[in-house]
C-alpha cells in the first residue's frame, strides 16, 4: 500500500474541512423535529423529508472532490441536488440552498456565483415580505442565511484555491528534483566530453598520420599505431575512473541535490555543513556517503525528516524512517563504502538509534 504523501494529507485536510462547511445542512433534521412537534402531519412526510435531506447531504460532498481531481462539471449531479435543495427549502429547510450554491461555486464564474447568491437572498426577502411581512425575527434569520451563503461559497472557493496552490508547490518540488538529476547528468556529460574530446581528436590525428606514412615508412607507421594504442588504453582507464568515482564529486553540489530530491519525496531535510576546511579527497568521500545515505532513505525507509550535519570531517545523517529490523548492509552499498572510508583512514557506522531513528555516521581525515 502506497504511503500517503504530504500532498495527500493536504488534500484530505482541505476536502474534509470543505465537508464541514457543506454538511451544515444537517441542521435541517432539527427543523424536521420542530415541525413534527408543531404540525399535525403524517409521520411518513417527515421520514420522506429526512431521506431527501440525507440524499442531498451525500450529494453535497461529491462536487468539490470532482473539482479537486480536475474533473468536468457534474451537471446531472448538480441538477438533482438543486431540485432537492428547492424541495427542502420549500419545507423550511433553507440551509440547503446556500449549500447547493457552494456545491456549484467551483464550476461557474465568480460573477455568476455572486449573482446567484445575491439573487437567492433577494428572492428570500421578497417571499418573506409578501407572505409574512418580514418580521424582525425573520429578518435576523435572513441575515444569518446571507452570512452563511457568503461563508459557504467563499470557503469552498478559498479551499479550492488553497488546493491549487499546494498542488503547484508540490509540482514545483518535483520539478526541482528532476532539474537536480538533469544537472547531474549534464555535468557527467561535460566531464566525459572534456575527458574524451581531446583524446579522441588525438587518436584520429595520429591514426591519419600513421596511414599517411605507412606506404613510405612502415616503421614510423608502426610506432604511431603503438602510440595510438597506448593513448586509447589511457583514455579507457580515465573513462573507467570517471564512471566508477564520478571524478571528484563536489560536496556542496551533492548536498544541494540530495536536499532537493529528499524534499521532493516529502522528506523534510535540514542541512548544516561546514565543508570549507575539508581536503578534496575527504569532500569526494563524504559526497559519496551522502548520496548513498539519501538513496537508502528513499528506498528503504518511510522517513518524514532527515538531518545532515558535517563538522570537522564528521558526517552524521539521521532520519526517522526505521519501520522494522535492519538487515546486513549490501556489499555494493554501505558495506562497500565502509571499506572505502576505512581504506582512507576513516570510520563509517550505520545503525538504528534508541529513539526509533537511523543514524549514518562517517568520520574521515579532514
Amino acid at each position: 500500500m502506497r504511503r500517503p504523501t504530504r500532498l495527500d494529507k493536504v488534500r484530505w485536510l482541505i476536502v474534509y474541512s470543505t465537508d464541514i462547511i457543506l454538511l451544515v445542512s444537517a441542521t435541517g433534521f432539527y427543523n424536521l423535529y420542530v415541525l413534527g412537534q408543531s404540525l399535525d402531519l403524517p409521520r411518513q412526510v417527515f421520514v420522506a423529508a429526512g431521506v431527501l435531506l440525507l440524499v442531498f447531504m451525500a450529494l453535497a460532498t461529491r462536487p468539490f472532490r470532482i473539482a479537486v481531481r480536475g474533473g468536468p462539471r457534474p451537471t446531472a449531479l448538480l441538477a438533482v441536488a438543486g431540485v432537492l435543495a428547492l424541495v427542502l427549502a420549500a419545507g423550511t429547510i433553507l440551509y440547503t440552498v446556500p449549500v447547493w450554491l457552494a456545491m456549484l461555486a467551483p464550476f461557474v464564474r465568480r460573477r455568476t456565483i455572486v449573482t446567484l447568491s445575491v439573487g437567492w437572498i433577494a428572492v428570500l426577502v421578497v417571499v418573506l415580505a409578501l407572505t409574512m411581512g418580514l418580521p424582525v425575527e425573520m429578518l435576523s434569520a435572513v441575515v444569518v442565511l446571507a452570512v452563511f451563503t457568503g461563508i459557504g461559497v467563499g470557503g469552498v472557493l478559498a479551499n479550492l484555491w488553497l488546493w491549487r496552490v499546494a498542488k503547484e508547490a508540490h509540482e514545483g518540488q518535483e520539478a526541482r528534483s528532476r532539474l537536480a538529476v538533469s544537472e547531474e547528468r549534464l555535468r557527467f556529460a561535460r566531464d566525459l566530453n572534456d575527458l574524451l574530446g581531446q583524446s579522441l581528436a588525438d587518436v584520429s590525428a595520429r591514426t591519419a598520420r600513421a596511414a599517411g606514412s605507412l606506404p613510405g615508412d612502415p616503421a614510423a607507421a608502426e610506432r604511431a599505431m603503438f602510440e595510438v594504442r597506448d593513448l586509447a588504453r589511457r583514455s579507457l582507464r580515465e573513462v573507467r575512473a570517471v564512471v566508477q568515482n564520478y571524478r571528484a564529486l563536489d560536496l556542496d553540489e551533492v548536498l544541494s541535490s540530495v536536499r532537493a530530491v529528499l524534499e521532493a519525496a516529502e522528506v523534510r531535510c535540514t542541512v548544516r555543513a561546514d565543508t570549507t576546511a575539508l581536503a578534496p579527497e575527504a569532500r569526494t568521500l563524504l559526497a559519496t556517503v551522502v548520496r548513498e545515505g539519501a538513496t537508502n532513505v528513499l528506498k528503504h525507509s518511510k522517513a518524514e525528516r532527515c538531518t545532515i550535519t558535517i563538522e570537522n570531517g564528521v558526517l552524521e545523517m539521521s532520519n526517522d524512517g526505521v519501520s522494522g529490523p535492519v538487515g546486513e548492509h549490501a556489499a555494493n552499498g554501505l558495506a562497500g563504502l565502509a571499506q572505502r572510508v576505512g581504506a582512507a583512514g576513516g570510520v563509517l557506522r550505520a545503525e538504528p538509534t534508541s529513539d526509533g531513528g537511523y543514524l549514518l555516521r562517517a568520520a574521515v581525515p579532514a
